[in-house]
């Protein structure tokens, strides 16, 4: 809980598969925000497994152990209310289902490191780059004063951190 107001926000990050960058943020924000947000990931069309460079990254570069991480459709949350919903891939923003609650929604779009051919060494390269990328944006998100911001604020601060 966070100790000024003991409010925990439920985020949810949305893309495609769930099996790379919903996975990142769904870690990265317990890492730079702990017990301030319950955080979960889920796609529209899950993979069924995590990409093992998505559990990679945040074990070598972030000291995260995400072993527990699983693939999932976003329809295990579909009577979840979240405080936020954030889509970190295209395809996930345009297919978005609507949300219990009104939740805070918003676009943090990056290129899919999954896609990314080569060798282990450049695959690895391109799933560190846009976990740094997710990494400052939840930073600069988990730095909002969130408890003191009306609804509009706080959507149109949501949506600007990925512009």
């Amino acid at each position: 809980m966070t100790p000024k107001t003991g409010k925990v926000f439920k985020i949810l990050f949305l893309c495609t598969g769930n099996s790379a960058r919903s996975i990142l943020a769904e870690y990265l924000i317990r890492r730079i925000a702990p017990g301030r947000f319950e955080s979960f990931s889920a796609g529209s069309k899950p993979q069924g497994q995590v990409n093992p460079f998505a559990i990679r990254t945040l074990k070598e570069i972030y000291r995260m152990d995400a072993s527990d991480a699983r693939s999932k459709s976003w329809d295990e949350f579909k009577q979840t209310q979240f405080d936020f919903v954030i889509t970190v891939c295209d395809n996930a923003k345009e297919s978005c289902p609507v949300w219990p609650g009104q939740p805070v929604v918003a676009h943090w779009g990056s290129s899919d490191p999954a896609v990314c051919n080569g060798t282990d060494e450049e695959k690895m390269k391109a799933f560190v780059q846009v976990a740094f990328q997710i990494n400052r944006r939840i930073e600069l998100f988990a730095s909002l004063p969130l408890e003191k911001m009306d609804r509009l604020k706080l959507e149109e601060a949501t949506q600007k951190i990925a512009v």
